[in-house]
């Protein structure tokens, strides 16, 4: 991505627990229907990126969203998504409106250095997870926006927050 306006328009969507946990066994270790709520106003209308284990766990493509998944097999494909052999390439498919990165670890790692915001799910729970959000630098992201909750059906505390980088 060597224009500075294609990273402009991409945002990382994502929901942490307290240690930065995002999965276990490619699947959420929780469940917060206000969440996903939130991600389905959030993305649709707009391209979402993603990787082919964060797509497989999903199964299938979102609908009202372009769904474009970034995988290094040449012979992958799936009806409904177009596919892409790296970030760079998956976010000139996006084209210039918004596009929201949605997973996974990999593709968040790589994708950190290339946004200006991020809007998290910070769930106050700790969970047992195997993939991680990368820890964020207060010195490269501010917090701009913050909606605090709380779930009545799973008595989880969570917060939406926005970042921005400085």
């Amino acid at each position: 991505m060597s224009s500075s306006s294609a990273a402009g328009n991409l945002a990382i969507v994502v929901a942490t627990d307290r240690n930065n946990g995002i999965g276990i066994n490619n699947t959420l270790p929780w469940h917060l229907p206000e969440d996903l709520a939130h991600f389905k106003r959030t993305t649709t209308g707009h391209s979402i990126l993603m990787g082919r284990k964060t797509f497989e766990s999903i199964g299938r493509p979102l609908p009202n969203r372009r769904n474009i998944v970034i995988t290094r097999n040449a012979d992958w494909q799936h009806a409904g998504v177009e596919t892409a052999a790296s970030l760079p390439a998956a976010a000139a498919l996006a084209g210039d409106g918004p596009a929201f990165i949605i997973g996974g670890a990999q593709i968040y790692a790589e994708a950190l250095p290339l946004v200006n915001r991020l809007i998290v799910t910070r769930i106050e729970q700790t969970f047992d997870c195997d993939a991680f959000f990368p820890a964020l630098d207060p010195q490269i992201w501010r917090e701009i926006a913050r909606e605090q909750h709380h779930a009545e059906t799973s008595g989880f505390d969570y917060a939406f927050v926005t970042y921005e980088r400085r």
